[in-house]
Protein backbone atom coordinates (compact mmCIF):
# COMPACT_ATOMS: atom_id res chain seq x y z
CA UNK A 1 0.00 0.00 0.00
CA UNK A 2 1.37 3.60 -0.74
CA UNK A 3 0.16 7.06 0.61
CA UNK A 4 -0.27 10.09 -1.79
CA UNK A 5 -0.71 13.43 -0.31
CA UNK A 6 -3.20 15.64 -2.74
CA UNK A 7 -2.99 18.85 -0.33
CA UNK A 8 -1.64 20.13 2.69
CA UNK A 9 -3.66 18.42 5.44
CA UNK A 10 -6.31 18.07 3.50
CA UNK A 11 -6.52 14.55 2.32
CA UNK A 12 -4.58 11.07 1.21
CA UNK A 13 -4.78 8.82 -1.02
CA UNK A 14 -4.76 5.34 0.41
CA UNK A 15 -3.94 2.79 -2.40
CA UNK A 16 -3.82 -0.97 -1.63
CA UNK A 17 -2.30 -4.00 -3.24
CA UNK A 18 -5.40 -4.52 -5.02
CA UNK A 19 -4.91 -1.49 -6.59
CA UNK A 20 -7.82 0.20 -4.74
CA UNK A 21 -8.03 3.13 -3.69
CA UNK A 22 -9.83 5.59 -0.69
CA UNK A 23 -9.17 8.97 0.22
CA UNK A 24 -8.81 9.71 4.07
CA UNK A 25 -8.22 12.76 5.98
CA UNK A 26 -4.79 13.34 6.38
CA UNK A 27 -4.85 14.14 9.92
CA UNK A 28 -7.12 11.34 11.05
CA UNK A 29 -5.08 8.60 13.06
CA UNK A 30 -5.98 5.92 10.19
CA UNK A 31 -4.09 7.87 7.67
CA UNK A 32 -1.07 8.31 10.30
CA UNK A 33 -1.25 4.52 11.04
CA UNK A 34 -1.21 3.76 7.03
CA UNK A 35 2.04 6.31 6.96
CA UNK A 36 3.68 4.53 9.33
CA UNK A 37 3.64 0.92 8.04
CA UNK A 38 6.88 -0.62 6.50
CA UNK A 39 6.26 -2.08 3.41
CA UNK A 40 9.74 -2.35 1.84
CA UNK A 41 11.23 -5.71 2.37
CA UNK A 42 14.62 -6.08 2.21
CA UNK A 43 17.03 -9.26 1.67
CA UNK A 44 16.12 -12.21 3.48
CA UNK A 45 18.61 -14.75 5.50
CA UNK A 46 19.88 -16.60 3.11
CA UNK A 47 20.90 -13.06 1.34
CA UNK A 48 22.04 -12.03 4.43
CA UNK A 49 24.20 -14.57 4.91
CA UNK A 50 25.45 -14.48 1.25
CA UNK A 51 26.63 -10.62 2.08
CA UNK A 52 28.55 -11.64 5.86
CA UNK A 53 30.17 -14.84 3.57
CA UNK A 54 31.20 -13.17 0.59
CA UNK A 55 32.71 -9.73 2.21
CA UNK A 56 36.05 -8.81 3.06
CA UNK A 57 36.09 -5.11 3.88
CA UNK A 58 33.50 -3.26 6.22
CA UNK A 59 33.63 0.53 5.87
CA UNK A 60 31.61 1.72 9.27
CA UNK A 61 30.44 4.97 8.79
CA UNK A 62 29.50 6.58 11.99
CA UNK A 63 31.94 4.67 13.83
CA UNK A 64 32.69 6.15 17.53
CA UNK A 65 35.63 6.16 19.44
CA UNK A 66 33.21 6.52 22.45
CA UNK A 67 33.13 3.09 24.13
CA UNK A 68 29.21 4.33 25.14
CA UNK A 69 28.24 4.13 21.28
CA UNK A 70 26.47 1.36 19.72
CA UNK A 71 29.09 1.40 16.78
CA UNK A 72 32.45 1.13 18.89
CA UNK A 73 30.47 -2.11 20.66
CA UNK A 74 29.67 -3.54 16.87
CA UNK A 75 33.52 -2.73 15.73
CA UNK A 76 34.78 -4.15 18.54
CA UNK A 77 33.12 -7.45 17.77
CA UNK A 78 33.84 -7.26 14.59
CA UNK A 79 37.77 -6.43 15.10
CA UNK A 80 37.94 -9.65 17.09
CA UNK A 81 35.55 -12.45 15.59
CA UNK A 82 35.86 -11.34 11.65
CA UNK A 83 38.52 -11.38 9.39
CA UNK A 84 36.90 -8.45 7.86
CA UNK A 85 39.12 -5.55 6.89
CA UNK A 86 37.67 -2.75 8.96
CA UNK A 87 37.21 1.05 8.03
CA UNK A 88 36.24 3.45 10.18
CA UNK A 89 34.80 6.50 8.94
CA UNK A 90 34.40 9.42 11.13
CA UNK A 91 35.92 12.83 10.02
CA UNK A 92 36.36 13.81 13.59
CA UNK A 93 38.57 10.92 14.59
CA UNK A 94 41.81 10.07 14.25
CA UNK A 95 41.99 6.74 14.93
CA UNK A 96 39.18 4.21 16.71
CA UNK A 97 40.30 0.79 18.56
CA UNK A 98 44.16 1.23 17.34
CA UNK A 99 43.25 1.94 13.67
CA UNK A 100 42.98 4.77 11.56
CA UNK A 101 39.86 6.74 11.70
CA UNK A 102 39.37 8.34 7.82
CA UNK A 103 36.88 11.11 7.27
CA UNK A 104 34.70 9.72 4.30
CA UNK A 105 34.26 6.69 2.37
CA UNK A 106 36.45 8.56 -0.53
CA UNK A 107 39.84 8.20 1.69
CA UNK A 108 39.54 4.64 1.96
CA UNK A 109 42.35 2.98 0.01
CA UNK A 110 39.68 0.25 -1.10
CA UNK A 111 35.98 0.07 -1.98
CA UNK A 112 34.27 -1.48 0.90
CA UNK A 113 32.45 -4.49 0.47
CA UNK A 114 29.42 -3.42 2.90
CA UNK A 115 29.11 0.04 4.12
CA UNK A 116 27.69 -0.09 7.64
CA UNK A 117 26.21 2.77 8.70
CA UNK A 118 25.40 4.34 11.88
CA UNK A 119 23.77 7.46 11.33
CA UNK A 120 20.73 9.06 11.52
CA UNK A 121 17.75 7.44 9.13
CA UNK A 122 17.47 11.48 7.24
CA UNK A 123 21.28 10.69 6.54
CA UNK A 124 20.98 7.40 4.18
CA UNK A 125 20.41 9.09 0.92
CA UNK A 126 23.88 11.02 0.78
CA UNK A 127 25.68 7.94 2.87
CA UNK A 128 24.23 6.10 -0.46
CA UNK A 129 25.21 8.29 -2.70
CA UNK A 130 28.77 8.27 -1.06
CA UNK A 131 29.23 4.45 -1.55
CA UNK A 132 28.09 4.62 -4.64
CA UNK A 133 30.54 7.29 -5.71
CA UNK A 134 32.94 4.48 -4.58
CA UNK A 135 31.63 1.91 -6.34
CA UNK A 136 30.28 -0.20 -3.31
CA UNK A 137 27.67 -2.52 -4.14
CA UNK A 138 26.18 -3.05 -0.49
CA UNK A 139 24.95 -0.81 2.45
CA UNK A 140 23.79 -1.77 6.12
CA UNK A 141 21.99 0.45 8.31
CA UNK A 142 21.96 -0.54 11.61
CA UNK A 143 19.47 -1.68 14.09
CA UNK A 144 17.01 0.96 14.43
CA UNK A 145 17.68 2.83 11.07
CA UNK A 146 14.55 3.22 8.51
CA UNK A 147 14.26 4.84 5.90
CA UNK A 148 12.14 3.65 3.07
CA UNK A 149 12.42 6.20 0.44
CA UNK A 150 16.41 5.54 1.04
CA UNK A 151 16.37 2.29 0.78
CA UNK A 152 13.90 2.38 -2.26
CA UNK A 153 16.26 4.88 -3.65
CA UNK A 154 19.17 3.12 -2.87
CA UNK A 155 17.93 -0.25 -4.82
CA UNK A 156 16.85 1.79 -7.90
CA UNK A 157 20.65 2.74 -8.09
CA UNK A 158 21.65 -0.18 -7.91
CA UNK A 159 22.41 -0.87 -4.19
CA UNK A 160 21.92 -4.00 -2.28
CA UNK A 161 20.22 -2.18 1.32
CA UNK A 162 19.75 -3.91 4.34
CA UNK A 163 18.88 -1.89 7.03
CA UNK A 164 17.28 -2.23 10.97
CA UNK A 165 19.38 -4.70 11.57
CA UNK A 166 22.84 -5.13 13.26
CA UNK A 167 25.80 -6.62 11.29
CA UNK A 168 27.04 -7.88 14.95
CA UNK A 169 23.71 -10.16 15.60
CA UNK A 170 23.48 -11.63 12.09
CA UNK A 171 27.27 -12.38 12.21
CA UNK A 172 27.02 -14.02 15.40
CA UNK A 173 23.75 -15.31 14.79
CA UNK A 174 25.09 -16.79 11.28
CA UNK A 175 28.46 -17.94 13.11
CA UNK A 176 26.34 -19.59 16.43
CA UNK A 177 27.48 -17.55 18.71
CA UNK A 178 24.51 -15.78 19.40
CA UNK A 179 23.47 -15.45 23.16
CA UNK A 180 19.99 -13.83 24.45
CA UNK A 181 21.40 -10.64 25.42
CA UNK A 182 23.40 -10.25 21.99
CA UNK A 183 26.82 -11.19 22.94
CA UNK A 184 29.43 -14.12 22.13
CA UNK A 185 28.34 -16.80 24.11
CA UNK A 186 31.76 -18.99 24.08
CA UNK A 187 29.66 -22.06 22.90
CA UNK A 188 31.99 -24.44 20.84
CA UNK A 189 29.98 -25.92 18.29
CA UNK A 190 30.83 -28.37 15.30
CA UNK A 191 29.46 -25.88 12.84
CA UNK A 192 31.76 -23.83 10.46
CA UNK A 193 32.10 -20.56 11.89
CA UNK A 194 31.79 -17.32 10.09
CA UNK A 195 35.10 -15.82 9.67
Amino acid sequence: MSITETGPEETVTAQYANGLTCELPASSPLARLLRSQRTWIGPDAKTRLGILRSARSVAIVGASPNPARASYFVSTYLQQSSSYRLYFVNPNADTILGEKAYPDLASLPEVPDVVDIFRKPGDLPSVFDDALAVGAKVVWAQLGIWNEDAARYGESKGLTVVMDRCMKVEHARFAGGLHLLGFDTGVISSKPALR
